[in-house]
């Protein structure tokens, strides 16, 4: 069995180049991609994100035996619980884990891990993507108000319906995600419970 100290997990298309050359530099010998399908893009990914990032990852050079595909994830929670399942399936020992999002998401993939898996040493990083670079991908800037908005709005209620730990949200954050609240960003917003 090979040595299995970090792991990367990923779970959005723009971030697999950069998880490619993360694991070509050594930062660690396993690569897990995790996601069912996307459930705002259904039809891009309609085998699952981590099936469709393996074989992206592939063909960028990461060997497939480096390469473990969890199809079942449909929220961080579950790419979490369900990546652990798929190490301890293939005899993985995991000290690390090195978590690889959209920038929006690494807070919340954080403390999402934490609740999760509190046990390994947790870093998240995501893939150099400037902001308006990321818009002109998304072609629509309302919906990527909304995500980040969605969220922030996770981060805050998450830790009280146990999915992740609780954070320090800065007074000038929480007015804005506020303001843009009332100005009508709301489509990603959870359900009350």
């Amino acid at each position: 069995m090979s040595d299995h100290r970090g792991v990367g997990c990923v779970g959005w298309v723009a971030v697999v180049g950069g998880c490619a050359r993360l694991y070509q530099a050594g930062l660690f010998s396993t690569l897990v991609f995790t996601g069912g399908p996307n459930p705002t893009k259904p039809g891009r990914f309609p085998r699952g994100e981590a099936v469709h990032f393996s074989e992206h990852a592939q063909a960028l050079g990461v060997p497939a035996e480096a390469i473990v595909v969890e199809p079942r994830a449909r929220n961080t929670g579950e790419n979490i619980r369900f990546s652990r399942e798929a190490l301890t399936q293939v005899g993985a020992e995991v000290k690390s884990v090195l978590l690889v999002s959209m920038p929006y998401m690494e807070r919340r993939a954080y403390a999402t891990a934490r609740k999760e898996w509190p046990e390994v040493d947790i870093t998240c990083t995501s893939a150099p993507l400037d902001f308006d670079d990321y818009l002109k991908t998304m072609d629509n800037e309302q919906f990527v108000v909304d995500m980040l908005i969605g969220d922030l709005n996770r981060i805050i209620e998450y830790p009280e319906r146990g999915f992740a730990i609780q954070q320090d949200i800065p007074q000038p954050v929480l007015h804005a995600y506020q303001s843009l609240i009332n100005a009508g960003y709301t489509s990603r917003l959870l359900k009350p419970t």
